[in-house]
């Protein structure tokens, strides 16, 4: 009778049927989609040029989705200061999965959020900020990573950001569509 039970258990466990049932039981995330070093690059290089026809001289900072650097270029001519700037809007930007920037501008005031940014901007090191020029780089719906651009006006560095990010989605299509 134990033997019967023992291996019931293991059909169970072995099933792969059940084991889909059971994906929020799982213990590790799989088949995640991971911004490389290629894919990084080819954001930079992008970002770079569309800087160039802008005539600016710009910093630009590649994270992963947890806000890790995986590039970084700072233009010849680039304000020194504004590479820090760069990163920050970077990891901001991956990690709250959304473009960095004020408060919208229509939102009802609030106090205590107004004051809470500034705080957890110094209690996280620097790690958060309001400024604009850092985008989430998405894929599939899964933020993989983030662009952050420093050396222009915040507007600007978005933009810079986009051509980096559109760049990549460009190239991770006809990736996929040669495969």
């Amino acid at each position: 009778m134990r033997a019967l039970c023992c291996g019931f258990a293991v059909l169970l466990i072995l099933s792969p049927g059940l084991s889909e049932e059971r994906s929020s039981d799982a213990l590790v995330t799989r088949h995640q989609i991971k911004l490389n070093l290629r894919g990084a690059e080819t954001l930079v290089k992008a970002a770079q040029a569309k800087a160039t026809e802008m005539k600016l001289a710009m910093n630009i900072a590649v994270v992963d989705d947890g806000g890790h650097l995986i590039a970084f270029a700072r233009m010849d001519n680039a304000r020194p200061a504004s590479a820090q700037t760069a990163l920050t809007k970077a990891v901001s930007a991956a990690t709250f999965r959304q473009a960095s920037g004020p408060l919208p501008a229509n939102s009802e005031p609030n106090l205590i959020l107004s004051l809470g940014i500034p705080a957890a901007a110094a209690a996280s090191g620097g790690k958060i900020t309001t400024l604009k020029g850092g985008l989430p780089i998405t894929v599939d719906g899964q933020v993989i990573g983030a662009v952050g651009v420093g050396g222009g006006s915040g507007e600007q560095d978005a933009e810079v950001g986009q051509a980096g990010i559109d760049a990549l989605l460009k190239a991770l299509g006809s990736e996929t569509k040669s495969k």
